[in-house]
């Protein structure tokens, strides 16, 4: 029989934890807050080594084997896991125009911006006749993460396939799981629209090490990217250096600065935006603005209800997000750049005047009607970006990810001779005797 003072007890917890940064151990508490460390635990590290060697050694075989556990299938053999270029093409075509219309809108906004990114080779000649240079080449073969299970994510495929094809790369396999054989059909779309050249249904660390070392049926990758849970996190970081990957992505993050002037409810719906992903998700708004904190909290109590996934909003939110009060802008400032958050909205008047003093946030949301939701779908910035305060070092992914630079050196006589002279200095120096005579050889009395 239950306990009704419990029950009572937990219904009475705030949905969301109230901070100032004139508490005491105020900083202690938003360390504990923001703490997410998605791949130490030794008993996932242990089964992922387990499927990655498994894999590693008997390929297509333990692809199936882990498959049919994990997500529940029945399959024999590994064509019923690959899907066919007819089959994407059939799904986009048989959506509903609305739908349609939708994902192609997104594609050629996306395409649009991370052309912009593409970088070119570059040369310049010294004086002497010396060439120096950087030559811009894109992978061969990208693997492409896209998670399944609690939702699918149509515009995962086109984040990250879009980027690698402006890159250049010749081929992109895509690997996604499809638990309990059920398929997506707009995430089968967005494959086609994206012009992905294989898609396999499979998910989980069986997929990482199919990317990554090759099977009979799956082509090894030179880079994997994509976000997924825990154990794909885990299985990235297993095999790189094997081969490339993006980030080890974290829990997803919005964080929230709002003047005061901002309706409530906006706010509230842009927390619930990415704490609906998953319960590990955070969403922090801060304000110096206590009544406007104290709107937005009730805003959250009237329309957490009326979410289809209010439990795990719910959860989040009491897990990992905060209201905090703040002195003033530049506390705000501070703040982002403390926690440096992958998602920011700057939900202020005149937020251009406050980029100059951001220095860590992976994407940022500017001004009141630019909500974070327009970002995971079609504004064209990718949304594949830097989480748990990653973004202190690391960027979005772009078409930089699927490029590799090669430097040129292209000697002139006199400039061999030149050059020799100072390498001969620097390799002695260093006891690299071999080193100084190659250069040596090279310098003309």
């Amino acid at each position: 029989m239950s306990d009704p003072t419990s029950e009572q007890a937990i219904s009475e917890q705030p949905t969301i934890t109230r901070l100032s940064t004139n508490d005491t151990g105020f900083h202690q508490r938003l360390d504990s807050l923001l703490d997410w460390e998605g791949v130490s635990d030794k008993a996932v590290r242990t089964r992922v080594e387990e499927i990655l060697a498994s894999v590693k050694q008997r390929g297509d075989a333990a692809v199936i084997e882990a498959t049919n556990r994990f997500d529940r299938l029945a399959v024999t053999q590994m064509e019923e896991l690959q899907l066919t270029p007819e089959q994407l093409k059939r799904a986009f075509d048989h959506l509903p125009a609305e739908q349609r219309g939708a994902l192609s809108s997104a594609a050629e906004r996306i395409k649009r911006y991370h052309e912009r990114q593409k970088p070119d080779s570059w040369q310049y000649q010294e004086a002497d006749g010396t060439v120096l240079g950087q030559k811009v080449t894109p992978l061969d073969r990208a693997g492409i993460y896209v998670p399944g299970g609690k939702a699918a994510y149509p515009s995962s495929v086109l984040m990250n396939a879009i980027p690698a094809h402006v890159a250049g790369v010749r081929e992109i396999v895509m690997v996604v799981p499809t638990p309990d054989g059920v398929l997506n059909e707009l995430v089968l779309a967005a494959a086609h629209l994206a012009g992905v050249d294989y898609v396999f249904t499979i998910g989980g660390a069986q997929a990482i090490a199919a990317l990554a070392y090759g099977t009979e049926s799956v082509p090894r990758v030179d880079k994997i990217v994509g976000p997924g849970n825990i154990y794909v996190a885990t299985a990235k970081r297993a095999v790189f250096g094997q081969v490339g990957i993006d980030m080890i992505a974290g829990p997803s993050e919005i964080m929230v600065v709002s003047d005061g002037q901002t309706d409530p409810e906006w706010l509230a719906m842009d927390l619930f935006s990415q704490a609906e992903h998953d319960e590990d998700a955070q969403a922090i708004l801060v304000s110096w603005d206590s009544d406007h904190l104290d709107a937005v909290e009730a805003a959250i109590e009237r329309l957490l209800p009326s979410l289809e996934r209010a439990e795990i909003v719910r959860e989040s939110l009491r897990k990992r997000g905060a209201l905090i009060h703040c002195q003033d802008a530049q506390d705000a400032i501070a703040m982002i750049n403390r926690i440096a958050p992958e998602h920011l909205e700057l939900s202020v008047s005149e937020p251009e005047t406050w980029l100059d003093d951001i220095r860590h946030a992976g994407a940022i949301f500017m001004g009141r009607y630019t909500a974070e939701a327009l970002g995971d779908y079609c504004a064209g910035p990718n949304h594949v970006l830097p989480t748990s305060g990653t973004a202190r070092f690391s960027s979005p992914l772009g078409v930089y990810d699927f490029q590799k630079r090669s430097s040129i050196i292209h000697c002139s006589a006199a400039g061999a001779s030149e050059l020799g002279k100072i390498a001969s200095v620097l390799a002695r120096g260093e006891s690299l005797t071999a080193h100084a005579r190659s250069a040596e050889y090279r310098i003309r009395d």
